[in-house]
């Protein structure tokens, strides 16, 4: 017998499919929460970004909406995929973070191994809980010196890491994140600001991964279709390969013009890769780029590098086509494109800039400056 070939998915349409998963194609009208729930969290790690982030997704968003999740506690900023800063939901960070601990404390000893290779991580998990049972949020810093006179070695760095991005479920407290607000690092016990420990795995694990098929799910419904390398790519995790192999039956499977198979959720959007895409402005380090292994979907290998340098980057026709900045003095948004863009383009991300302009400024500037192209 024959096996049916797995349908082929152009470039264009997995462009098409992640602008509508990410909320890119059309803006949504979901609440702030959701729309971070829907998204699987947003990097965060530039503490001003996720506003730009949001705004680029959603209809009617206003900066003060999400301050007040963070405030509220409905949203936190924690170390989590990749060993990166992210935005997540209360409900996310418990759910996930235990799925993610191996995988955060071996990409901390990625850097400091050597460091810390006399220090028993149990012990200085326990040392920094004790440190922190009077509820006082501290600095990284602060809570490594309040535990170095018995790991003096490594010095404060390495256990700075392995403690607030490694051994103890952690979060960045406001007004850290907060819109308009620079503030520094204070850190707290998940368990301290959200009311309880962060849930642990399964105890009698029958091999299927429930909390690995939960990932798989969300991030499909935010990114696929996508290969176990994309997931991997997102995640920090090693491909989640028993969680993938349980969920099989309910997926269905496609290619991708390299011949890699491609995962996804059988209902989820697939428009038809001529479906028009507007101009979107992306801040710094955006999951709709960072969140894949192979990018080409939305942006040049050329110009890969800028996506994990930090550039902000702006959509033309769903595909990353210039960078952009705000001037400090007057608040100009202003646009360096990386191609040659056509007149309606430009006037396009223009258009654009001016509404970007304004939200940043809160209406006060409207001043959009788009360099000549290449």
């Amino acid at each position: 017998m024959t096996r049916t070939q797995a349908p082929v998915l152009g470039t264009r349409a997995l462009n098409r499919a992640t602008l509508a998963r990410q909320l890119l194609l059309d803006r949504s009208d979901l609440p702030a929460r959701d729309a971070v729930a829907h998204l699987c969290g947003l990097q965060a790690q530039e503490p001003q970004e996720p506003f730009t982030g949001l705004w680029s997704r959603l209809r009617t968003f206003q900066p003060g909406e999400l301050s007040e999740l963070l405030m509220d506690r409905h949203v936190v900023r924690t170390h989590l995929m990749r060993r990166t800063v992210h935005l997540v939901t209360a409900e996310d960070v418990l759910a996930w973070r235990a799925r993610h601990d191996a995988m955060l404390r071996q990409r901390v000893l990625g850097v400091y191994r050597r460091e810390l290779a006399g220090v028993d991580l149990g012990e200085l998990a326990a040392a920094g809980r004790a440190v922190l049972a009077d509820g006082e949020p501290r600095s990284m810093a602060e809570l490594a010196r309040a535990v170095a006179d018995r790991w003096p070695e490594p010095g404060t760095r390495p256990l700075g890491e392995m403690l607030v991005a490694g051994v103890l479920p952690m979060v960045q407290l406001p007004p850290r994140g907060v819109w308009r607000t620079k503030a520094g690092v204070r850190n707290a016990l998940v368990s301290s600001w959200l009311g309880r420990e962060v849930d642990p795995l399964p105890a009698e694990d029958d091999g299927s991964d429930p909390v690995g098929q939960e990932l798989v799910r969300r991030y499909l419904a935010a990114y696929g279709p996508a290969a176990t390398a994309d997931v991997r790519a997102w995640s920090g995790l090693a491909g989640l390969p028993r969680a993938v192999a349980a969920l099989r039956p309910e997926l269905v499977t496609f290619r991708d013009e390299r011949g890699r198979e491609l995962l996804d959720l059988p209902d989820a959007p697939r428009p038809d890769p001529e479906t028009p895409a507007p101009v979107r402005f992306l801040p710094a380090f955006d999951n709709a780029i960072l969140g894949y292994d192979d990018r080409t979907r939305i942006i040049d290998d050329a110009d890969r590098g800028l996506s994990v340098a930090g550039a902000r980057v702006v959509l033309v026709d769903g595909r990353v086509a210039a960078t952009w900045d705000v001037e400090a003095g007057d608040g100009t948004v202003t646009v360096a494109p990386l191609r040659p863009l056509s007149r309606s383009e430009r006037s396009e991300v223009g258009e654009e800039g001016r509404e970007l302009a304004g939200f940043l400024s809160d209406g006060e500037s409207h001043r959009v400056r788009v360099a000549a192209s290449p």
